[in-house]
């Protein structure tokens, strides 16, 4: 047990010190200076039976202050509940287009199959615009967002720009589970090292992904990441990778930069739903590799607390030493992100009770696979053979 404390004391350690400083979770939006001259930018919205949400958020991208021009554009993917009529009928002061989306063809995901039809509808355009924004029809966008996008965008040179919304942490489950999902997500996805061109490290955050509209073309358009089920970082990869030197960058969303999900995460369905759907395809599928991410969750998160709690319970110092420093670690690291939530050093303490959540949100999503009910979503079923 000593030699499994020890292990993992190292690999926190390393994490603390050599995984790009992910944990500060300081990669905000930065302030910058506007440009000579606006880029136009079309707003993509895929839309698939959101008529809960979609009237506020497309109401939010209509109230936008970008300077330049902006096109709202909401891709209705076979919606049965009204989400085409909503956005139609939506008031402000910039149009909204409902483009009808095609029958789903095999060998696409539902969201980039949405995508991939408007992007089609744009380019056949007389003008296409120089940035295209990808979001979702639960984000609600602050009348400002579009403007700090497109301004860091334009002076950083960036082919992507994305920023992580702000998710709902309201409830027991919400506000034990988010802030891990966003802990988790900076140590897969270390937003400095996305941001730092030297790095091949990418990721996006789906929500908010600004793209310039040369980049998309360069990497054949959404027919790039035409399975992806993990889209975001896929696209992000797909980008980063097209040429020697480009740049990309994913934030935290701050006070001048604002974007909330109005996804309600206060039940452990909704929890376990975000999270299973997509836990395996991360993993590539692959039952060894989930095998090795479940053992690496207990290493990793379970076993400081196991040789906490044994090595004082035998008395035996090194292992409660050792345990009860990882523990420590683990806690400190997640405090930055926790801070975000609101929440203070106690509540980063139970860090390790979130992960074993994760660890069965994980082995549901592998099981499930593996009795052939892929990965579900809006009443489709995605399997990978």
């Amino acid at each position: 047990m000593l030699i499994i404390s020890a292990l993992s004391l190292a690999i926190w350690v390393y994490l603390l010190g050599f995984r790009g400083q992910f944990w500060r979770a300081d990669q905000v939006l930065p302030a910058a200076k506007q440009p000579s001259k606006w880029a136009d930018v079309t707003v993509v919205i895929p839309a698939r039976d959101e008529a809960e949400t979609i009237g506020t958020v497309v109401g939010a991208h209509q109230m936008s202050k970008y300077p330049g021009s902006l096109d709202i554009v909401v891709a209705n993917d076979s919606s049965t509940d009204g989400t085409a009529e909503i956005a139609e009928n939506t008031e402000g002061p910039r149009p909204v287009e409902v483009l009808d989306v095609p029958p789903l063809t095999v060998g696409w995901s539902g969201k980039i199959w949405a995508l991939h039809n408007a992007i089609e509808v744009i380019s056949a355009r007389e003008q296409t615009p120089g940035y295209v924004l990808f979001t979702d029809a639960d984000i609600q966008v602050d009348e400002t967002l579009f403007t700090k996008l497109v301004a860091v965008a334009e002076r950083d040179g960036l082919a992507l720009t994305s920023i992580m919304a702000r998710l709902d942490n309201s409830g027991f489950w919400g506000r034990w589970l988010v802030p891990a999902f966003i802990f988790f997500f900076q140590k897969l996805y270390p937003f400095p090292l996305i941001n730092d061109p030297a790095s091949s490290v990418a990721g996006a955050a789906g929500g908010v992904v600004l793209i310039r509209w040369d980049a998309l073309q360069a990497i054949g358009g959404m027919e790039a990441i035409r399975e992806a089920l993990i889209d975001d970082c896929t696209l992000a990869e797909k980008v980063k990778a097209s040429a020697p030197g480009t740049r990309i960058g994913l934030y935290l969303s701050s006070a001048f930069g604002q974007a909330t999900s109005l996804r309600d995460n206060q039940s452990y369905q909704a929890m376990e739903a975000m999270i299973a759907r997509t836990a395996y395809a991360q993993l590539g599928y692959n039952p060894l590799a989930l095998i090795g991410t479940l053992m690496g969750l207990g290493l990793v998160y379970l076993a400081p607390v196991a040789a906490t709690l044994i090595g004082f319970a035998a008395g035996q110092g090194w292992l409660a030493i050792t345990g009860a420093l990882s523990w420590l670690i683990m806690a400190v690291a997640y405090k930055p992100t926790a801070k975000i939530y609101g929440e203070g050093i106690a509540f980063a303490v139970m860090l390790p009770f979130a992960a074993a959540v994760y660890g069965w949100f994980t082995w549901l999503s592998g099981w499930r696979h593996m009795r052939g009910r892929g990965n579900a979503w809006k009443g489709r079923n995605y399997t990978h053979s």
